[in-house]
């Protein structure tokens, strides 16, 4: 279902570029009072949650993007607007984004979605009548797709939310090769290399050899300049991969849209520099529980509104949590 939306984007914003950077760079985001909690993993690795919220209140899952964290300036402006609408949350840091380095070679990448299962089958056992709903961005919006529509059982969910999400993930690999997009491949490709570089001396300083080798046997990564090279080398060894087509493929979440159960709601924008219009899925490629909301202009995670540019209005703070209250009160009826 296409739904018309109501984003308008900020007439001192209209640049996809703008929309992009203005947030990562310049919102100001006053720190919330998380509380921490570590999951020790199946594979006896862990992955960290911050929290936020009474413990009383429905729960929400957020999931960051690539290089993001719970400190990304959109989760923590969202857990803020969540805990006013009555909502508490819950971030899952994926592995290696929570400040301290994990203890094996695996990382996370776009189509992982044991932890994200793992994390929910734990809440769900401690709060098996408690309404959850689940909310990814960007790389995370595809983790959480692809893990929804992998359930072969209805999920108990009662909503969720996919935001700027790579639903072809080759054809946003190519697209970061073009133009000013160019900028952002390189900053994200300049973390993921820094970050493998330090997690071999990390994992050695721990006498893990056999998870740091792993890593050694990567190779150079000071050549890579495009994630086509870098899915290639790092992710698909990694992983368990043939390649980084391989890769790409068994994990773009676009091929398992038709089979998600949960009320959904996917937000993209027409002009998002990561990616080409064509990777939007069409609405037939949908399930009737699937909604689209297509906005002409709004960037990578951007969505910014507001006359004044001293004031911006943060968008995805209003109309996600609009849309899990609606889905609250539906699921009552």
């Amino acid at each position: 279902m296409l739904i018309e939306t109501s984003f308008k984007a900020a007439w001192w914003l209209k640049n996809p570029h703008l929309q992009t950077l203005y947030p990562a760079l310049l919102r100001s985001k006053s720190a919330l009072a998380l509380r921490r909690e570590r999951l020790i993993t199946p594979d006896q690795d862990f992955i960290d949650l911050d929290w936020y919220g009474e413990d009383h209140q429905p729960l929400v899952i957020l999931l960051h993007g690539l290089s993001g964290s719970s400190q990304s300036s959109y989760i923590v402006g969202l857990q803020r607007s969540l805990s006013n609408n009555g909502f508490r949350s819950v971030v899952l840091n994926f592995r290696g984004c929570s400040g301290e380095y994990n203890h094996t070679a695996r990382c996370y990448h776009s189509g992982e979605t044991e932890d994200i299962h793992f994390l929910y089958q734990t809440l769900r056992q401690r709060e098996p009548n408690t309404p959850m709903a689940a909310i990814g961005f960007s790389l995370g919006g595809n983790v959480l797709l692809k893990w929804l529509g992998e359930q072969t059982t209805q999920s108990s969910l009662f909503a969720a939310v996919a935001v700027s999400v790579p639903f072809l993930l080759n054809a946003c690999a190519t697209k970061l090769d073009q133009g000013f997009s160019k900028v952002y491949r390189r900053h994200l490709l300049d973390e993921l290399k820094d970050y493998i570089r330090e997690k071999h001396h990390y994992l050695l300083h721990i006498n893990e050899h056999g998870e740091a080798n792993k890593l050694a046997q990567l190779g150079d990564l000071s050549d890579i300049n495009s994630f086509w090279q870098y899915d290639n080398r790092v992710v698909a060894k990694l992983h368990g991969f043939k390649n980084s087509l391989d890769y790409y493929q068994r994990s773009s979440s676009r091929q398992f849209l038709k089979a998600i159960t949960v009320p959904t709601l996917l937000i993209q924008a027409i002009d998002d520099p990561f990616m080409t219009e064509s990777v939007i899925p069409s609405l037939d490629e949908l399930s009737s529980c699937v909604h689209l909301e297509q906005t002409p202009k709004g960037g990578h995670v951007g969505f910014i509104m507001g006359n004044n540019p001293f004031k911006p209005s943060y968008w995805l703070d209003q109309r996600i949590p609009e849309f899990l209250v609606l889905q609250a009160k539906l699921c009552k009826q």
